[in-house]
């Protein structure tokens, strides 16, 4: 089965703390990876994968966001301003569900990169993605061998694609990549303001209805100046 994804949100409102000594005077998603902004680049693998609009959630120095990404003509850019209330994951998704109109749409972090493997990943991810039994799809990538990331991985993964929470004090095959393609049900109930995704996964999870595929390439973790620096020698050496 596969799906059409024409509207994705991009998850630009955290605070980048962890990327200050990188850069003061900039919010991370402007912060530029071997000569072009994260956010840039978000963008770019957006728009090649036939995404027609998305929607930008802004807090931290949002006007500066908001003027760079106002010399991009080549999509649709809608914003959800949080810099009143930051809302996490899952309170900024949810305070801009109604622009995704009942259909599946895709989420992808501000800091996630990636080097394509055999074929395209989100095009793969609307390849595999079942609406009648999947709350959510993540992207997700080998613990190993993801660049600029430290930490035990996230998810363990059935011959279904099922997922499944680390063990405690184990190390899981499994990260996710920061990308996801979600059907609105996910967010059925879920809490009013400020709240994790990870609530709902978890829900997900219960019923069975949280799903992967394992991304082919190389994942890249741009969180910090460590994981910066490697995601640029990285991107060089292609």
């Amino acid at each position: 089965m596969s799906i059409v994804i024409e509207k994705a949100m991009v998850l630009a409102a955290g605070l980048g703390t962890r990327m200050r000594s990188v850069s003061t005077d900039l919010p991370k998603p402007l912060v530029k990876v071997d000569g072009r902004t994260l956010i840039d680049r978000v963008l770019d693998r957006l728009i090649d994968a036939g995404v027609k609009e998305v929607i930008v959630n802004l807090h931290y120095k949002a006007e500066l966001i908001r003027a760079h990404l106002g010399e991009r003509y080549d999509i649709k850019i809608t914003y959800s301003d949080e810099t009143d209330q930051l809302l996490d994951t899952g309170g900024g998704i949810a305070k801009a569900l109604s622009y995704f109109e009942g259909k599946p749409f895709l989420t992808h972090n501000s800091d996630s990169l990636w080097i394509e493997g055999m074929g395209r990943a989100i095009p793969r991810l609307a390849q595999h993605f079942d609406p009648a039994r999947m709350d959510a799809l993540m992207l997700v990538a080998s613990t190993v061998t993801a660049t600029g990331y430290e930490g035990r991985g996230d998810f363990t993964m059935d011959e279904d694609g099922h997922l499944f929470r680390r063990e405690q004090a184990r190390v899981a095959p499994f990260v996710w990549t920061g990308v996801q393609i979600v059907h609105p049900r996910l967010f059925e109930g879920c809490p009013k303001g400020a709240f994790s995704t990870n609530l709902l996964w978890n829900k997900a999870i219960e019923a069975e209805r949280l799903y992967g595929v394992r991304h082919d390439g190389i994942w890249m973790h741009v969180g910090c100046r460590d994981g910066l620096a490697e995601a640029e020698a990285r991107l060089a050496a292609l």
